[in-house]
């Protein structure tokens, strides 16, 4: 029976890296979310200074490019935390099926396979925010110009 509970903790050790990885990547998709949420209210704080937002339609697209945006984080948080929770369920699998003594390989191998799935989803979500924030990166044609009359006056 302990040499049992030893190979079935070695089974868990690679889920249990898994969910570590997950975990980091759950941190990197909160500190994206929290910077676009600052973003976000800061726009608000001088659009309610400002005049109306119609008088200032880039930062108009911006507020939808970050609405946007964090649609997209959520979506990955969700899934991500998602494929956490059926990996957890995989090591509790693991072990249960042991100790009772069934033979749980097949719920244990679609159960990794699904949570595998869900967390490509998820990256492909956190992909599709990484190129809605490059969208957000282009800078203003008017002001490259000004730039390079700039240059060339300096130099």
């Amino acid at each position: 029976m302990a040499d049992d509970i030893a190979h079935i903790i070695q089974l868990a050790v690679a889920p249990v890296f898994l969910i570590a990885g997950i975990g980091h990547l759950l941190v990197v998709l909160t500190n994206r979310l929290g910077r676009v949420v600052d973003r976000t209210r800061a726009l608000e704080v001088e659009l309610s200074i400002e005049q109306p937002m119609e008088t200032h339609p880039r930062w108009a697209k911006e507020l939808v490019l970050l609405d946007r945006r964090m649609a997209w984080i959520n979506r990955a948080i969700t899934l991500s935390t998602l494929a956490m929770l059926m990996v957890c369920l995989v090591i509790v699998a693991l072990f249960t099926g042991q100790l009772l003594s069934f033979d749980l390989s097949a719920f244990v191998s679609v159960l990794f396979i699904l949570a595998m799935g869900v967390l490509v989803a998820a990256l492909g979500n956190f992909l599709w925010e990484i190129h809605v924030a490059a969208e957000m990166l282009r800078v203003r044609t008017d002001l490259l110009e000004r730039m390079q009359v700039k240059r060339k006056t300096l130099f």
